[in-house]
């Protein structure tokens, strides 16, 4: 599904991003991706989403190259995956029902589609009751439910989330996770990053640890450990 190929990633400023990454991730696999602050984990998942553009080397999702891709063609490819972020990024002027149409109506899905896709991903999060309060009226954790059913309604074939467990307690980060875990065994790949030791080595899947803008372990069932 995702290869990268020699991947740099080099900014303006000076910092190295990302130094000769090779990596290949598979459909239906759950990855963590793990590592210190500044490590290079959040370029390395944006470039999956084409939110940034390496300086050299390729990268393919679902056989396309994500550096040739045209700027316009972004959108369409941003069809295919979802975006979970730490801070929910959530419409404050808009109800839960609304916040998560508002991904189908930007592609102008019909009104009778939207309505069957909102309905089945709020009963899949836990908010159907919930479906006509506001962001402010909701708890950190329904609010991260909002941004995760928003992601996953237009069925994509991946999900990435940039700690979305970083702003909730322990207990509602383990809802959080049961939800990721449903969505991953319906076969959509999931790609995590995240410093919660806890979920990852508890919670066993494929880890992928950045440090320095290189891929030091990839380790499958592996634990959360490196040294800061």
């Amino acid at each position: 599904m995702i290869v990268m190929k020699n991947v740099y990633k080099k900014y303006p400023n000076g910092v190295v991003a990302s130094n000769g990454i090779h990596i290949e991730i598979t459909k239906g696999e759950f990855v963590y991706v793990v590592g210190p602050s500044g490590a290079g984990k959040s370029t390395f998942i944006k470039m999956m989403y084409r939110e940034e553009v390496p300086t050299s080397g390729t990268i393919y999702f679902n056989g396309t190259d994500l550096t040739k891709m045209r700027s316009k063609d972004v959108p369409f490819l941003r069809r295919q995956i979802g975006v979970v972020f730490q801070d929910f990024k959530l419409l404050p002027k808009l109800n839960v029902y609304e916040n998560v149409a508002y991904a189908l109506e930007v592609i102008e899905e019909t009104p009778s589609a939207i309505r069957k896709k909102v309905t089945e991903v709020l009963e899949l999060v836990g908010l159907t009751q919930k479906a006509r309060m506001f962001p402010n009226e909701l708890s950190g954790g329904e609010q991260q439910r909002v941004s995760i059913a928003r992601s996953i309604v237009n069925s994509p074939k991946l999900v990435i989330a940039d700690e979305p467990t970083g702003n909730l307690d322990p207990d509602t980060s383990w809802e959080i996770m049961k939800i990721f875990e449903r969505i991953n065994a319906h076969g959509t790949t999931i790609v995590m990053a995240t410093h919660n030791k806890e979920i990852v080595d508890t919670r066993r899947n494929r880890v992928i640890q950045i440090e320095g803008g290189l891929i030091t372990r990839d380790e499958y069932e592996g634990e959360y450990r490196y040294e800061i």
